[in-house]
C-alpha cells in the first residue's frame, strides 16, 4: 500500500463519492467527488496532506455552498413554458354548441372539445367567449 501515491487514493476516493451520487441522485456526493479530485490535483502538484485536505474541505464546502441554493432554487421555480394540457387553462374558446353544466362542445386551440361549465346553474351560448379554467379528461371546464 505504501507504494501507492496520494493523488491514486483521492481518485479512489472520488469514485467511491460518485457511486452514491449516481444511485440517490443527490448532487451533495458529485460536490464531495469534485472536491476530493481537487485533493488529486493538490497531491500531483506535490502537495502536502495537510495542504490536500484543506484543499478538499475548501473545494467542497464551496461549491456546497454555491451550487446547492442555485439548484434548489432553480428546482423549485416552475417552468416557464407550459406544455400539454397546462398550456390551455387560462385560454379563451368560443362556444360552438351551448354550454351548460351537463355539458356543450368549444372551440380551443384549433379544436373542438367538450366542455362543461364551472357553475352548474350558468349556461353560455353559441358564439360566446368563455375561459378554460380546468381540463379534466378529454373536457373543458369553462367560466
Amino acid at each position: 500500500m505504501d507504494d501507492i501515491d496520494a493523488w491514486v487514493w483521492w481518485l479512489i476516493g472520488a469514485v467511491g463519492l460518485g457511486i452514491p451520487l449516481v444511485v440517490t441522485a443527490m448532487p451533495e456526493f458529485g460536490m464531495l467527488a469534485v472536491g476530493a479530485v481537487a485533493g488529486a490535483v493538490t497531491a500531483g502538484l506535490g502537495g502536502g496532506v495537510v495542504l490536500q485536505v484543506v484543499v478538499f474541505a475548501v473545494v467542497s464546502v464551496a461549491l456546497i455552498a454555491v451550487v446547492r441554493p442555485v439548484a434548489t432554487r432553480h428546482r423549485s421555480q416552475r417552468p416557464q413554458l407550459a406544455t400539454g394540457i397546462d398550456a390551455l387553462r387560462g385560454k379563451q374558446a368560443l362556444v360552438l354548441e351551448r354550454v351548460d353544466g351537463s355539458g356543450g362542445r368549444i372551440k380551443l386551440a384549433g379544436e373542438v372539445w367538450s366542455a362543461r361549465a364551472l357553475d352548474t346553474g350558468r349556461a353560455y351560448e353559441v358564439g360566446q367567449e368563455v375561459d378554460v379554467v380546468e381540463i379534466e379528461g378529454a373536457t373543458a371546464i369553462v367560466m
